[in-house]
């Protein structure tokens, strides 16, 4: 096999005309590139320098390893700068896929942060479902995905986690959103069944499986009149009195509230935001950094919850 250092030392000897000077050039003694010659000539079966006295002169062999030398190392030194670009995090690429209500408020302050510190650093984001976004991640179509459960389930719903890395980030609490004519909107916490007469706007597969649990748990099946995922049609229909809905608090942070009331649950509803990665992708010096800004971003808002 001809490996980079040997095609090294053919280049040295083509461009200097002796082992002596080809040894110089490459910081090596005479023996150590008399001895790889004749390794690399073992290896390719035929003979790649012609000795004159103290000057060599390569056989047509030789001359063909000099001559592809050149575009093959120059590519090693590539990507050799590539790479090192990417562990020192001077560039590399970050594809994320993030739950869209996560994309509001949370994903962003952290993409700032990631920005911020690492401005050559590419980040392509995708917004997906936690089902969706873990399927890519398993596919290897994504590098890091935000997800969410709620509580008394796992983020996998039951699917093999083995091959990926879970790491919590913060838990959201989830309200119950209604227009301020409500009878229930001068209450602190609402107790679910006293609801239960109410048409609901529900939003994803997974929170209309989460409503449906905590309708049945307080004895009820919800009326579900209006099915979107798309959250700020969920608080424009609960502003025009046409429904209540639950709303996560990463969405109120960033919605405007005018026309709505919202309010925590008796029994309380709460689910768990993750990032989930595999065991080698959280070792790539970029999704090491997003990880950490999302982190970070989560930590701070809890701060800001708590300063309310």
């Amino acid at each position: 096999m001809i490996d980079a250092a040997g095609l090294r030392v053919m280049k040295a000897i083509a461009d200097e005309g002796s082992f002596t000077a080809a040894a110089t050039s490459l910081g090596f003694t005479q023996p150590a590139i008399s001895q790889m010659v004749r390794r690399l000539e073992q290896r390719t079966g035929t003979a790649l320098v012609e000795r004159l006295g103290r000057n060599v002169r390569l056989t047509e062999a030789g001359e063909v390893l000099a001559r592809h030398a050149v575009t093959v190392l120059a590519a090693l030194d590539a990507a050799e700068e590539e790479v090192a670009a990417i562990a020192g995090l001077r560039s590399g690429r970050v594809r994320l896929m993030a739950f869209p209500s996560s994309s509001a408020s949370l994903v962003p302050k952290a993409l700032a942060l990631l920005k911020r510190r690492f401005p050559e650093v590419s980040v392509r984001f995708s917004e997906g479902e936690p089902p969706e976004s873990l399927a890519a991640l398993r596919a290897g179509d994504c590098d890091l995905a935000v997800a969410f459960a709620y509580e008394g389930t796992d983020v996998g719903r039951g699917e093999d986690l083995d091959a990926f890395v879970i790491r919590p980030l913060m838990e959201d609490e989830v309200r119950l959103a209604m227009p301020p004519d409500h009878p229930q909107a001068g209450q602190s916490v609402v107790n679910l069944a006293d609801v239960s007469q109410d048409s609901w706007i529900a939003g994803c597969p997974r929170c209309r499986g989460h409503l449906v649990s905590l309708a049945q748990g307080a004895g009820f099946s919800p009326n579900v009149a209006f099915e979107t995922e798309d959250y700020v049609a969920v608080l424009g229909l609960v502003r025009a009195g046409l429904g209540v809905a639950l709303v996560p608090d990463l969405i109120l942070e960033a919605a405007h509230e005018d026309g709505i009331v919202a309010r925590p649950l008796m029994p309380p509803s709460r689910r768990q935001i993750h990032a989930v990665t595999t065991e080698d992708l959280q070792r790539v010096p970029a999704v090491a950094a997003t990880l950490e800004a999302l982190e970070e971003s989560a930590r701070s808002r809890t701060k800001t919850l708590v300063r309310r």
